[in-house]
């Protein structure tokens, strides 16, 4: 069967959560947002391509920054609601220069910072 993005569930403004996870260790790395255009273009090129919603316009990660994300593999959940992207990231993955954008944890009402950004 062949896919299609435009069977997708996606939300009142036409978006669906794309999770970034390393394909090599498992790690999240971050969530984004993606339209079909963009679900389109990701799969035909194989860079992750989002859709950013402040600044209204696609997003390919890593096009500014060099901090790309090569896609391995596109699952869907069992809702079509939601996207896994398997990924090879290069760099950091989240803006503020750290692997993940999953850096903060909260444990009994505290915060606590789990890794500092790359190089510092």
């Amino acid at each position: 069967m062949r896919f299609d993005a435009h069977s997708l569930s996606y939300n009142a403004q036409g978006l669906i959560p794309a999770i970034a996870q390393d394909e090599a260790s498992g790690e999240v790395l971050m969530m984004a947002w993606m339209n079909a255009e963009a679900v389109e273009k990701t799969l035909e090129t194989r860079r992750v391509t989002y859709w950013s919603r402040s600044r209204n316009a696609f997003w390919v990660k890593g096009e500014t920054s060099g901090h790309t994300q090569e896609l391995v593999d596109l699952r869907v959940d069992c809702d079509r609601d939601a996207l896994l992207l398997l990924i090879r990231q290069t760099g950091p993955a989240c803006h503020t220069n750290r692997r993940s954008c999953f850096y903060t944890s909260v444990m009994e009402g505290d915060e606590r910072e789990l890794m500092a950004p790359m190089g510092d």
